[in-house]
């Protein structure tokens, strides 16, 4: 009977579906599709600026977020100087700031080597929420 339900032949009852957790002692969400096994999907990389090669970058293209990150580092106290982890709120306001989308300017901060590749993940993982 299980066999049916999954092929789609039979159509589960919620009780049924209770029941069968139940049985399998297991959380009904893990008998549902779309479902991550085991719990919650794999965080996105967190957002990192590479401090160091931000320096490297022409004032003329990087001087908003040269001045961004160390209001952020004045903020947080963190004058470590290497790199800086921002939030997804934080890309959104430099993009305004820049006139562009978070995914356009992310390729642009990957270009000047400023973040790691890994950031398309984590703004796609954000946009498409």
């Amino acid at each position: 009977m299980v066999g049916s339900y999954e092929r789609g032949d039979r159509a589960v009852t919620v009780q049924r579906l209770a029941e069968l957790a139940d049985f399998y002692g297991v959380p009904v969400q893990e008998l549902l599709p779309g479902t991550t096994p085991g719990g919650a999907a794999e965080p996105p990389p967190k957002l990192v600026l590479d401090l160091e090669r931000l320096a490297t970058v022409p004032a003329e293209k990087a001087g908003p977020l040269q001045r961004y990150a160390a209001t952020i580092q004045s903020q947080r106290g963190d004058y470590n100087g290497k790199v800086l982890s921002i939030r997804q709120d934080d890309l959104r306001t430099l993009a305004v700031i820049y006139d562009q989308s978070p995914s356009v300017l992310t390729e642009q901060l990957i270009n000047w080597g400023v973040l790691d590749a890994d950031a398309r993940r984590a703004v796609a993982s954000h946009e498409d929420a």
